[in-house]
């Protein structure tokens, strides 16, 4: 199995904070040795590896996660469902809501 983690850099030239957040999640658990592979997605530069992997298979979100076993490839855009599918961690239900209301601004809080 290959994990490829793609983050980005904005086109101010600052890194995504989100994907900041989750390379240091990453870190914390000591997940971060299992990334076969970071790869960067420069919204300045439309022919960095990562813009070109994020194009190639449609994603539109960042940070992203490809796990390539023997000829297939998956793409997970939300974290802890990587987390849990493929490293093997246990999320709990407010950091997922956490997470979806993050990457859907357009939800509003109940």
């Amino acid at each position: 199995m290959k994990i490829t983690f793609v983050k980005k850099i904005l086109a101010s030239g600052r890194s995504c904070p989100k994907c900041e957040d989750v390379e240091q999640r990453l870190k914390k658990t000591g997940q971060l040795n299992r990334i076969d592979e970071t790869l960067i997605a420069d919204e300045r530069d439309g022919h960095s590896a990562g813009m070109l992997l994020a194009k190639e298979l449609g994603v539109e979100r960042a940070p992203f996660f490809v796990v390539e076993n023997d000829n297939e490839r998956k793409v997970y855009t939300v974290y802890f469902k990587f987390a849990k599918e493929v490293l093997g961690k246990q999320t709990s239900k407010v950091d997922q809501g956490k997470e979806i209301l993050n990457d859907n601004p357009d939800l509003d809080y109940i």
